[in-house]
C-alpha cells in the first residue's frame, strides 16, 4: 500500500512532528508498504524530495492509497488539514474534521466534558483584560496549542499577570486551570465504532515539577510507568472514560486521552487526536505494553482510515 506520510507543518511542534513521521516511515516499510515522505515546512508549502505537491479537488495525493498526518498543533491537528484531505478524497488516519477541531481547542472540549457530566479540574476561559476567577495555585495555557508550549505555572498571584502575558502570546483565548496534585496518567485509544483502550501509563518525572515541554521530549526527563501504579478499578475507569470520552467528540484511528488521579477519583484533562508517533512515544508504548506492536499498531490504523473512508462514502450529501 502507498501511505503519503504528512510530517512538520507550521506549528511549534514542527520538529517533534519530523521525528514522529520518521519513525511512521520506518513502521510502514517494515510492515511492507511503500511511504512517501512529505514534507510541510514552516511555511507551509508541501514538498516531496524536494519538489512542490500538487494539491488538487478529488484528485488524490500523489496516488496514494491513504494518508498518514502526523502534524502535531495548529495548522495540522486542528480540522485543517484533515478537510483539506476530505477535498483530496482520499482516506487518512486519524479524526475527521469536527473531531480534531474540538479536541485541538481545550475550551470547546472542556465545555462538552462539562455538558456530559465528565470530571475535570475546575477551570475559566478568559480572553485579555478578562478576571481570573480561580485562586492560585494554577496552571495557565494557550486555548489550541500542544506539547505543553506556552504554560505557565502561577503559584502565587504575583505570578500570575507573567504566566497570562506568556500564553496570551500564544493564543487571544487562555484557560487557567485549578493545580491538580494528583498522579499525570495516561491513556490510548484506538478504533472507529468500537475503540479500545490501552493499559493507562504513569508519566514520573524526574527533573521537573510538572509536565513541561522539555520533561515531554528531553532525554531522560520523564519515565513511564505501565500499568499506572493506582488500584485496578481505578485503572479500568481511566480505561472506560478514555473510550467515552473518544465517542463523545466522534473520534476515530487514535487518541491518547490525559487524566489526573486524585486518590480515587479520576479527572480528565484532555484529548489529543494526533500524540507523539515515535516508538517510544507514549501513545505507541502504551498499546506495545497492551500487546499491540508498533508496526501492528499502524496496520490497524490504515484498516481503519480506509473503513471509515468507505463507510462515508455510502452517504449522499
Amino acid at each position: 500500500m502507498r501511505v503519503a506520510v504528512l510530517a512538520g507543518g507550521r506549528s511549534s511542534e514542527h520538529d517533534v512532528s519530523l521525528s514522529s513521521g520518521e519513525s511512521v516511515r520506518e513502521g510502514l516499510a517494515e510492515g511492507g508498504h511503500e511511504p512517501l515522505d512529505i514534507r510541510i515546512d514552516r511555511e507551509g508549502h508541501w514538498t516531496r524530495d524536494g519538489e512542490p505537491v500538487a494539491l488538487e479537488p478529488s484528485g488524490g495525493l500523489l496516488g496514494a492509497d491513504v494518508a498518514f498526518p502526523v502534524l502535531h498543533g495548529p495548522f495540522g491537528e486542528d480540522g485543517t488539514v484533515q478537510g483539506l484531505l476530505e477535498l483530496l478524497d482520499i482516506p487518512y488516519v486519524g479524526a475527521g474534521v469536527m473531531a480534531s477541531a474540538v479536541a485541538m481547542d481545550k475550551a470547546v472540549f472542556k465545555e462538552l466534558m462539562t455538558a456530559h457530566g465528565i470530571r475535570q479540574v475546575d477551570y475559566v476561559a478568559i480572553r485579555e483584560g478578562g478576571a481570573v476567577t480561580l485562586p492560585p495555585p494554577v496552571f495557565v495555557k494557550p486555548a489550541r496549542l500542544g506539547s505543553s508550549v506556552g504554560i505557565g505555572k502561577a503559584w502565587s498571584e504575583a505570578d500570575l499577570d507573567g504566566a497570562l502575558a506568556g500564553a496570551f502570546e500564544h493564543d487571544p483565548l487562555v484557560l487557567v486551570e485549578r493545580f491538580s496534585d494528583g498522579l499525570e496518567v495516561e491513556c490510548s485509544v484506538l478504533g472507529h465504532r468500537d475503540p479500545i483502550a490501552s493499559q493507562p501509563g504513569e508519566i514520573v518525572l524526574t527533573d521537573s515539577d510538572w509536565y513541561d515541554y522539555e520533561a515531554k521530549y528531553e532525554p531522560g526527563g520523564m519515565d513511564l510507568v505501565v500499568p499506572a501504579r493506582v488500584p485496578e478499578p481505578v485503572r479500568e475507569e481511566v480505561r472506560r472514560l478514555a473510550v467515552e470520552v473518544f465517542k463523545l467528540i466522534d473520534c476515530s484511528g487514535m487518541a491518547r486521552v490525559d487524566f489526573f488521579v486524585e486518590g480515587d477519583t479520576v479527572l480528565v484533562n484532555e484529548l489529543n487526536t494526533i500524540p507523539g508517533f515515535t516508538s517510544t512515544s507514549v501513545y505507541a508504548k502504551l498499546f506495545d505494553a497492551s500487546g499491540i506492536p508498533y508496526v501492528d499498531l499502524l496496520e490497524r490504523l490504515l484498516a481503519i482510515a480506509l473503513e471509515r473512508h468507505e463507510e462515508d462514502r455510502r452517504y449522499r450529501h
